[in-house]
Parts: structure tokens; C-alpha cells; sequence
């Protein structure tokens, strides 16, 4: 049966075509690489595109969710190896004596009564300036539902902040970026609040990623002051 013609020799690619088809498509390649695979799965950009087009902090919360359930699997390793243990000590460990009663201590005596005076100047004076907060943002997480917000930040500038989970701990990420660079400042997990200074070591956004891993909802409630521009959500 008839199907098609064979070609010519002089209609195949030479070797010096195929070469330079292969080097173009390496090339090709290798730019992908760097400017698309690499800042979306790994959160490295050498060249800074990833970061323009958004694909960093794609890789960025990839690196995160990985980390998170790392530390999961070897925090249940640790919990059960502690069970464990603790069943192993609780069945050699002898009954402890009883021990014998303490004097009971004096009673310290009472602080005398501030004048009247006194009370109502201290209930009058203004709260100190430190405590103060310029943003105060409260927003509800479903179980594995996350968010971030950053402050907007030049060089050297320190902001306060103070955050709490309502309902139960939350994992945290304090980061930054701008221009073309990156920072991790802490990372803690299933901690139910902080509070402190934020120190921006380059100009750009600089906040916290939160992840609620709890199975129920939580109310995240974040306060910051100081040296700062604006306080954004991104996420």
C-alpha cells in the first residue's frame, strides 16, 4: 500500500542544523529553568524575573508548606517515642515517700492602702507611647487556611508588634523581600502569641505568614506600631 514519499538526502537536516536546533533548545531550556522552574518550586531567583512575575513567593510557600510537614511527622515521631518512655519509667519508678510537712510560713503582712489622691492620678495618666498601636487587623482561619501581611519598611526601620491566636496555637513565618532579595528573621510552631521588634534589614515588605493547623477555626488578631509605612494583606 502506497503511504508516502521517501525524502532526499537533500531534504533531511544536515548534522550542522540538528546541532544548532539542540544548542537552542538547551539554551531555551536553561532560561526556563532559571527565570520560571526554579523561583516556583525551589523560591530561588538569581535573576530577579521570578520575583517580577510573582513565582518566588509561589516557591516560597511551597518551602513552607514542606517545612510544616516535615516538622509534623517528626513532632508525632517525638511524641510517640516520649509516650513510650514515659510508660517504661512509670512501671520501674518506686512509690515516692511522703513528704514531711513544712512549717507553714508566716503571713507576710499587708501593704498599706494608697492615699485616694494617689489612685485617681495613676488611673488619670495617659497609657505610655510604647503601647500604642497604629494598625490593629483581625481576620478568622479555617482549619490549614493561611495569610500574610507585611509592613512596608525602609532600611533599619524597627516596628512593634504584638499578634495572638484565639482558639489555639498557629505557625508562623517572619520574612521579608524587596529588590531582589530575601530574609527568614524566626519561625516558630504551635505558638498562641508574640510580641517584639521588627528590625527591616533592607528596604522592601517585611511581615508574617500565619497557618492555622488546628480542626477548628481561629481568630488571628495582629497589632503594629512604629516605623513602617503602610500594613498590607498579601495573602
Amino acid at each position: 500500500m502506497y503511504n508516502t514519499d521517501i525524502p532526499n538526502r537533500e531534504e533531511l537536516p544536515s548534522t550542522a542544523k540538528l546541532i544548532r536546533s539542540t544548542i537552542i533548545a538547551a539554551i531555551v531550556a536553561l532560561i526556563l529553568l532559571v527565570t520560571v522552574v526554579m523561583p516556583a518550586e525551589y523560591a530561588l531567583d538569581p535573576t530577579g524575573a521570578g520575583r517580577l512575575l510573582g513565582l518566588t513567593e509561589m516557591g516560597e510557600i511551597k518551602e513552607q508548606l514542606a517545612d510544616e510537614a516535615a516538622a509534623d511527622e517528626e513532632a508525632q515521631m517525638v511524641a510517640v517515642q516520649s509516650s513510650s518512655d514515659q510508660q517504661e519509667t512509670e512501671a520501674v519508678q518506686p512509690e515516692a515517700e511522703e513528704p514531711a510537712q513544712e512549717a507553714a510560713p508566716e503571713p507576710e503582712p499587708e501593704p498599706e492602702p494608697e492615699p485616694a489622691a494617689v489612685q485617681e492620678q495613676q488611673a488619670s495618666e495617659p497609657a505610655p507611647a510604647e503601647t500604642r498601636w497604629q494598625d490593629e487587623v483581625r481576620v478568622v482561619l479555617t482549619p490549614g487556611e493561611g495569610t500574610e501581611f507585611k509592613l512596608t519598611m525602609e532600611e533599619g526601620a524597627v516596628a512593634r508588634f504584638s499578634w495572638v491566636s484565639e482558639g489555639g496555637p498557629i505557625n508562623f513565618d517572619t520574612h521579608g523581600d524587596g529588590g531582589g532579595q530575601s530574609i527568614s528573621y524566626e519561625k516558630g510552631r504551635g505558638v498562641p502569641e508574640d510580641e517584639g521588634q521588627l528590625e527591616a534589614a533592607f528596604t522592601g515588605n517585611h511581615g508574617w505568614f500565619f497557618r492555622n493547623r488546628n480542626d477548628n477555626d481561629i481568630t488571628l488578631v495582629l497589632r503594629t506600631g512604629g516605623d513602617y509605612g503602610q500594613l498590607k494583606k498579601v495573602l
